[in-house]
């Protein structure tokens, strides 16, 4: 039971008696932001919308109406009506959102789903009742643009979750809580990985030596994967003249969310890099290629920037500048297969190397809207079933994805499941028939003609930035040996032993192992706390005892003592993990 009064700046308010829904509460308190109210008051409490509901009393109450709500068994009615009707309605509702919605459905058939008194926009489907809604947690409340652009007005999202049960929501709140642990963005600042400031700029990390380390491991491990599959590797500069980006069709199909253009004295126009793409096949046209030549597989991480809105980034996932491990094999129709078959390979590795369980999404084109893409239709009937065909000699897991192809051809998608079984989409491996004809590549054939090679894109890290990110949270901070920044402590026990503990880090950097040394004036276990909470994989305790027997004391993150051990002995232990790229220590 409630009582409900929604005020308005005009002073006119609206009130309802106590036999209200916990639905008619927020579609009200949705009336009232399209119509910026000053506030709504639920049994006298004040839910100041200038404020926003922010306290967890106001989410509870609307918890308990939704709860109350859900025990009635109300149906969902789905009904479908002409477009000037559902216009109609919205204009009598006063609803502008809606509305706005609307014209960009115009001409169609228009869905719309009741619940009780509440009656909105959408697709559905939906449950036919909310019987099988039993546990209900309303978690935040956050500020959003409406339709996500800064340049129309900030609205209020209530976040919430339902499930059958109670089992199930304590289930899904514990992984909440441990996605808060691992959060990169906490633990990227904490372990001194990167670090994001307003100074250079939203979207702008800079690596931290840490984090750059990290990095450069990434990088070597797949650069020397793609030495020994035959790539060439290349660089490109961060800005082009604006026609190149034309010609590809990038400028005009992401224009949106790209950099404007940059106009030069003489009127040139230049934009900073969104694709590394035309830039290859620049590279690919820089001499004539004959059928010997080929594969030609051109390989670059290769920074590019993209104008993410404000409210859209988020740390390292979503940034305005990042680096694509991104690779251009320009082949031809009888290599394809082997070709991809080598990307799908290669791109599996990566995810097996992490421990990341990894299912394929073969991303197909949408007929429906075929002004999104590229290309001939033929072009793109041919891709689909070649990659179909190779997914299935493979015996790949993979399900298919209509509408989720990029511009100018089919993709392989890798998506993969993090440590809190969350889907990541990261690597990529996209055929492409579209680019050889805008750029007129060829190859002279060993028939003496010219033909069109086929270009297959590939990227198994996808973004460095994003990858690092989800490694982290993956990981929870704690990396595997091989790409720990630090992999090694020595902590002597007291200042008398610092010149043997010396030694020991000596030893170890000539060994190749990444180790730091604590001469701190701390007590033994003050360090050894302290370095627990940095997650380096393994401190080495020196007293007496260690320096009389030219041995250390090893302790492992998180499983404590491991006794003694030579020198030589832990040398060889942990270079063996390192080269092996074991996940455990």
């Amino acid at each position: 039971m409630a009582k409900i009064k929604i005020t308005f700046p005009d002073g006119n308010s609206k009130e309802y008696d106590s036999g209200v829904t916990g639905l008619q509460i927020a579609e009200e308190i949705s009336k009232g932001l399209a119509r910026e109210a000053l506030a709504v008051e639920v049994n006298g409490e004040v839910w100041d919308l200038n404020r926003k509901i922010s306290s967890d009393a106001a989410l509870k109450k609307i918890e308990e109406r939704m709860v109350e709500f859900s025990a009635k068994n109300v149906p969902y009615v789905r009904e479908e009506r002409k477009w000037e009707d559902a216009a109609t309605y919205f204009k009598e509702k006063k609803d502008p959102y809606k509305l706005e919605l609307l014209e960009e459905l115009k001409g169609q058939q228009i869905t719309f789903y009741h619940s009780g008194d509440f009656t909105d926009l959408c697709y559905g489907p939906h449950l036919a009742t909310t019987a099988p809604i039993k546990a209900i947690k309303l978690l935040s409340v956050a500020g959003a643009y409406w339709r996500g652009s800064e340049k129309n007005k900030m609205l209020q999202r209530i976040y919430g979750v339902t499930f059958p049960n109670s089992k199930e929501l304590d289930e899904h709140l514990f992984r909440l809580e441990e996605a808060k642990r691992r959060d990169h963005r906490k633990l990227g600042q904490e372990l001194e990985i990167f670090l994001l400031t307003p100074a250079v700029g939203g979207g702008l990390p800079l690596w931290m030596p840490k984090g750059t380390i990290i990095r450069e491991n990434l990088v070597d491990f797949l650069r020397i994967e793609q030495k020994k599959r035959g790539y060439d590797f290349v660089m490109t500069p961060h800005i082009a003249n604006l026609d190149l980006y034309k010609t590809s069709g990038h400028y005009p199909y992401y224009k949106d969310s790209q950099f404007p253009p940059i106009l030069m004295p003489d009127g040139e126009q230049y934009m900073l890099k969104p694709m590394n793409c035309p830039h290859h096949h620049q590279i690919y046209l820089a001499k004539p290629r004959s059928y010997r030549d080929l594969p030609v597989r051109l390989a670059e991480f290769g920074t590019v920037y993209r104008y993410e809105q404000s409210g859209e980034m988020n740390g390292l996932i979503r940034v305005r500048g990042f680096t694509q491990d991104d690779a251009h094999i320009y082949c031809a129709h009888d290599q394809l297969k082997h070709e991809i078959m080598s990307t799908v390979e290669l791109t599996q590795l990566v995810f097996k190397t992490f421990g990341m369980e990894v299912k394929i999404r073969l991303s197909y084109r949408d007929d429906k809207n075929v002004e999104k893409y590229g290309g001939d239709a033929a072009f793109w009937e041919q891709a689909q079933r070649e990659i179909k065909e190779v997914a299935d000699e493979m015996k790949l897991d993979y399900f298919i994805g209509v509408g989720e192809a990029s511009f100018y051809g089919p993709k392989i998608d890798f998506m993969v499941k993090d440590a809190l079984g969350r889907t990541w989409q990261l690597g990529t491996v996209q055929v492409d028939y579209v680019m050889p004809e805008r750029f007129q590549l060829e190859y002279t054939a060993s028939d003496g003609k010219k033909h069109r090679p086929v270009i297959i894109h590939r990227a198994p890290f996808g973004s460095l930035e994003r990858f690092i990110g989800i490694l982290i949270e993956h990981f929870a901070g704690e990396f595997p040996l091989w790409l720990a920044p630090v992999q090694a402590a020595v902590l002597p026990i007291t200042d008398q032993y610092a010149e043997y503990a010396k030694q020991v880090l000596e030893q170890l950097k000539e060994g190749g192992i990444r180790a730091e040394f604590d001469d701190r004036n701390e007590k033994i276990g003050y360090k050894i706390r302290d370095w627990e909470l940095k997650k380096v994989p393994y401190m080495l305790v020196v007293g007496e005892k260690e320096k009389s027997g030219n041995t250390v004391s090893v302790r492992q993150h998180k499983k404590g003592d491991l006794g003694a051990m030579s020198r030589e002995a832990f040398i060889a232990n942990i270079t063996d993990l390192v080269q092996r790229k074991s996940l455990t220590l």
